[in-house]
């Protein structure tokens, strides 16, 4: 049975950090393309970031270029997502998703599997 399982999510005041793992279970990583989306309120999903995790190569959206930082521990087939310079739009459920066979991923549509999310929010 194929799981994603967010944690790191909380209160953080603005300019802050957070890191954001996502563990994978019932499959291995090495095929996939690990993603990272959030939805704020009242708004549609968002790819913010995604990695392949075969060979590592990454992907950002264009609004959070340079503040999030996507990684991988094979081994422990887990994904990260370091957030810095937190900012209140930054507010958001963060999710994890996974596509296989696949070196990109950044819309909701295309994603074959979901993790239940992790609440981010920054107060200002």
């Amino acid at each position: 049975q194929v799981q994603l399982i967010e944690s790191g999510g909380g209160l953080v005041q603005a300019g802050g950090s957070l890191r954001l793992s996502c563990a994978a279970s019932g499959f291995t990583m090495d095929y996939y393309v690990i993603a990272w989306f959030r939805q704020a309120p009242g708004k549609e999903r968002e790819g913010v970031s995604c990695i392949n995790s075969r060979n590592g190569n990454t992907y950002y959206g264009d609004s959070v270029k340079g503040r999030f930082t996507i990684s991988r521990n094979n081994a422990k087939n887990t994904v990260y997502l370091q957030i810095d310079s937190l900012k209140p739009e930054d507010t958001a459920v963060y999710y994890c998703a996974a596509k296989e066979w696949s070196d990109y991923v950044l819309s909701p549509s295309d994603v074959d599997y979901w993790g239940k999310g992790t609440l981010v929010t920054v107060s200002s």
